[in-house]
């Protein structure tokens, strides 16, 4: 009687399996097996190297945290906004503080994945996060104050609204005039899982506000292009006007005939 398996049980068992586990058993049976079951571990040998480089860039990607912890910091929390550019609609920022060691899969920039995986990892981040903040500055207050004040006036709301008091703060690009130690770093958004995990809070809050915005002022288009100035908004601009929820002091010249 033939006890071999066959190369789709050999398949599905190694589907079941932990990926190291599977390139392990894999390369122990394909001297057996032959050239179907070579190819098997060869498939699940470059998922391994996917996964330990995807692992490589997390790790790098927490050198912040991991400097803030060995200097004796506990409560880091990263810091990021989204809509300093738009024609319509409030800035929006995050603060979100990680476990540590934590590992998040496909973290990163919220600008460099798509809005499917943004979603996804929206609600990771929020189930898995010790803690997170958010704070809002609506366009008529980006109008007064203007966009850079009302950015950082966002950001201390995001940091005020966390429920766990942050000892250091990993903060994109700018500096907060608050008495907690911080960091500042240019694109931290891509250098820090902490600011990474902020900048898709923001960005998918931002983003959700805009398309309930968008059932009442439906010919901007604004679930569209949520706000920004694409040709589209631009016309809707000119064919209609403003609507209540454009920023004045960006769309000036969208009015005033300079365009």
């Amino acid at each position: 009687m033939d006890n071999r398996l066959t190369v789709a049980e050999i398949t599905k068992r190694a589907r079941e399996m932990p990926v190291e586990q599977a390139v392990e058993w894999l390369n122990r049976l394909k001297h057996e097996y032959g050239m179907q079951v070579d190819k098997l571990a060869d498939i699940y040998f470059r998922k391994l190297q996917k996964i330990n480089d995807e692992r490589k860039r997390l790790k790098e990607m927490s050198r912040y945290e991991i400097l803030a912890r060995s200097s004796g910091f506990i409560n880091i929390a990263g810091i990021d906004e989204a809509g300093r550019g738009p024609l319509a609609g409030p800035v929006v920022a995050a603060c979100v503080m990680l476990p540590e060691d934590m590992t998040i899969d496909g973290l990163d920039d919220s600008k460099k994945l798509t809005a499917s995986k943004r979603n996804k990892l929206f609600d990771i981040i929020i189930e898995k996060a010790v803690a997170y903040g958010i704070g809002m500055v609506q366009h008529d207050e980006i109008d007064r104050i203007n966009i850079l004040n009302a950015t950082k006036k966002a950001m201390m709301i995001a940091v005020s609204n966390l429920p766990v008091k942050p000892d250091y703060l990993i903060v994109d690009a700018v500096k907060l005039p608050l008495r907690i130690e911080q960091l500042s770093v240019c694109k931290a958004d891509s250098l820090s899982v902490s600011v990474a995990a902020a900048s898709i809070i923001a960005k998918v809050t931002r983003d959700m506000w805009m398309e309930r915005v968008h059932e009442k002022y439906p010919q901007y288009g604004f679930d569209r292009h949520k706000g920004y100035g694409t040709r589209l908004h631009i016309n809707a601009i000119k064919k209609y006007g403003l609507c209540p929820i454009h920023r004045k002091s960006f769309t000036v010249k969208l009015t005033d005939g300079a365009l």
